[in-house]
């Protein structure tokens, strides 16, 4: 219940000087989604790389690479969770909106609201105890069951990482839906208009 507490008045400070610095933690925001997003497609690149240069190794030079299976799986959470703020950003998740589409355009307003700002919640609680996981692992060394013995700790850390961005993303979006006069789409949810002013410089 403490930690929950804690996780509550982490997310008001948190939400308060995103509420006041809003087109300036966009901006932020933008710049840390997009440099890890081509982190996370230069890692799937890097993944494609080792799964093939195993198979070459294992089925021709009869000689696999050891550890590859769990490297690869540890690659995997960087691989998503770098990249999951970017894609809300975007609103690429697949979701369903059949029902949400054919409500009053004003609940369809506050119904979003609500998802987004519980969402907020959700992410934050789920960034905290990943955090905590992943500084365990770091603490007492987990490694991977077999060689080379991997260490954890980096995989772990991208969870966090990617709840917290995910978090901030959503509650800017929310801030717009509640107020798109004094919170801009463009200024503070629309990454693409920011890559486009950004390549005109």
């Amino acid at each position: 219940m403490q930690e929950l507490l804690l996780i509550f008045c982490i997310v008001l400070a948190v939400g308060t000087v995103v509420t006041v610095l809003a087109v300036k933690a966009a901006a932020l925001l933008f710049l840390i989604e997009r440099y890890l997003t081509y982190a996370s497609a230069a890692v799937i690149i890097g993944v494609m790389c080792f799964v093939g240069t195993e198979v070459f190794m294992r089925y021709v030079l009869n000689s696999p690479i050891p550890g590859h299976l769990e490297g690869s799986e540890l690659l995997v959470c960087i691989i998503v969770f770098f990249a999951v703020s970017y894609t809300q950003a975007l609103r690429g998740h697949v979701g369903m909106t059949i029902l949400i589409d054919s409500l009053p355009p004003k609940a369809k307003n506050t119904l979003e609201v609500i998802t987004l700002l519980l969402s907020v919640g959700t992410c934050a609680i789920l960034s905290y105890f990943s955090f905590k996981y992943a500084y365990n692992c770091w603490l007492i060394g987990d490694v991977t069951m077999t060689p080379p013995y991997f260490p954890t700790w980096p995989s772990a850390l991208a969870i966090p990482v990617g709840y917290m961005l995910l978090s901030i993303r959503m509650y800017l979006q929310a801030l717009h839906l509640l107020m798109p006069d004094y919170y801009p789409e463009n200024d503070v949810v629309d990454e693409s208009v920011l890559f486009k002013e950004e390549i005109a410089h």
